[in-house]
């Protein structure tokens, strides 16, 4: 949609306020940032001082707001997996931004000197950030102090299924900061289609492959670049030489986080055929262990809506007639499960590729187990599929677990464990083909919100007017040096 087609749906919408609002806010942003194009240091510190204090002085309220929205959140999780994220990222940034800021040194042709080669990095201008709802507060608030130390200004939508918090967020933001530094729009409807249509000057997607694709479409129109962090089917590939163990444990931990409503979750796990059993149960038992049978658990968290918890047991119901084997730790049938909004967490033993499970992202507490005979078998079938956000390798052998390495690609990996290579602030986080593209944290959201500036210092003492006309034996003997050195 263009600028004008944008309009014209504005001015023939009977609910086209919210839109009128967010374009004027959008305009007055671009045009601050075009006044004030490169926040010196101090401006930017500050702001991610104030952005920490958000969330430091109204911590307990986030967490109540998300509770609400999932209908119970565990309020462990949403600290540890959201707001001490956002902290240590904010630590990160505010130790080393003096650093980024400063220009690079590159190296110039020896044909140049004595002239200097520089690496300016310079903020893109305006950032637009589409939230998730499965970790608002961090996924959200991630991605923005990174183009906020780049020395953006920027324009954050919630999701819509996380009303509660997006009302929260819009108000805390607007009491620290002026709505031409940070803003949080509204979860309206036409918001959520217009936004993508903004001509931004990057960006941010996190959420599903299909909306992805549709908010690079809307993107591209602008040509605006855009990093979208999707999702898909990360495998866990338990090796021969793995501890079954230990193995099931960790897996357990990251498969139940959040209750699965993770984009690096262990989506299915290839585990030799010999052990496919022993290794179900052994993860059925830790699922019991840390989370026991009582759907009252405060630890485990609530599907976040009644159509996500109905295409869960869909997708169960499909394996099961298909001629899967279902472990539950607890009673499925119990309605206590559904009056909460809790899925059991479940496991699919003997999964296949024609089921639904095995088609589609599944994001929820049920995990499908295949069986492989060969380790060459399991990379096959992994390469076979979309490139996955996150791959996940149990062993101790070096050589299969380098061979793994090697001969897949995906948008990062943690070995003999879950998760953890996303909470690295000095690794990049991004996924690769149908799981995303683009990279932040750190250094790398510092760059992927910067434009890199290359810029030439010819020095007086230059030689370079021998390229000028008029030509002539100088311009033979300049060439003939030319290709000495080349």
């Amino acid at each position: 949609m263009t600028q004008a087609a944008l309009n014209d749906t504005m001015d023939r919408s009977p609910a086209s306020t919210p839109l009128r609002t967010l374009e004027s806010a959008f305009h007055a942003m671009v045009a601050r940032s075009r006044a004030e194009p490169a926040p010196p240091l101090t401006d930017r510190l500050d702001r991610l001082a104030r952005l920490r204090a958000v969330v430091a002085d109204n911590e307990e309220r986030f967490r109540q707001a998300i509770s609400a929205d999932f209908g119970h959140r565990s309020a462990v999780e949403t600290t540890i997996a959201e707001a001490m994220m956002v902290y240590g990222e904010i630590r990160h940034a505010t130790k080393h931004l003096k650093s980024w800021m400063a220009p690079q040194r590159v190296a110039t042709a020896l044909q140049f000197l004595p002239a200097r080669n520089r690496l300016i990095p310079q903020p893109l201008g305006v950032v637009g950030i589409i939230a998730p709802w499965n970790y608002p507060l961090q996924l959200t608030l991630a991605p923005a102090l990174g183009a906020i130390a780049a020395g953006n200004r920027v324009i954050i939508k919630p999701s819509e299924l996380a009303p509660h918090f997006a009302a929260l967020l819009r108000e805390t933001i607007a009491a620290r900061f002026d709505p031409t530094e940070l803003l949080v729009t509204g979860v309206e409807d036409e918001i959520a289609k217009a936004f993508a249509h903004l001509p931004f000057d990057h960006l941010v997607f996190t959420g599903s492959t299909r909306v992805g694709r549709l908010v690079a479409e809307a993107a591209g129109r602008n040509l605006t670049p855009v990093t979208l962090e999707l999702g898909g089917k990360s495998p866990a590939i338990i090796d021969a030489s793995a501890d079954l163990e230990e193995a099931a444990e960790r897996i357990a931990y990251a498969k139940l986080l959040n209750a699965g409503q993770t984009c690096i979750a262990p989506d299915y796990v290839l585990v030799p055929e010999r052990s496919l059993q022993a290794f179900a149960e052994k993860v059925r038992a830790q699922m019991r262990r840390m989370f026991g049978t009582d759907p009252a658990n405060k630890d485990y968290t609530s599907i976040i809506s009644d159509r996500h918890y109905a295409r869960l047991e869909t997708l169960v119901a499909d394996a099961a007639q298909r001629g899967a084997k279902i472990l539950q730790p607890a009673k499925a049938d119990d309605p206590n499960w559904k009056a909460h909004r809790k899925f059991p967490p479940t496991l699919i033993a003997g999964a296949t590729e024609e089921m639904a499970v095995m088609r589609e992202e599944i994001f929820g507490p049920v995990l499908p187990v295949l069986g492989y005979r060969e380790p060459a078998e399991a990379i096959a079938f992994v390469n076979s599929r979309d490139r996955p956000l996150a791959l996940y390798w149990f062993g101790k052998d070096r050589t299969a677990r380098d061979e793994v390495l090697s001969r897949t690609v995906s948008g990062g990996v943690t070995v003999n464990d879950c998760l953890f290579h996303f909470a690295q602030a000095h690794q990049p986080m991004g996924g690769v083909g149908p799981s995303g593209t683009g990279v932040y944290h750190g250094e790398w959201g510092f760059r992927t919100f910067s434009k890199l500036k290359p810029v030439f210092y010819r020095s007086r003492l230059n030689r370079l007017a021998d390229l000028y006309p008029p030509y002539g034996g100088k311009i033979a003997r300049l060439e003939k040096m030319l290709r000495f050195m080349s």
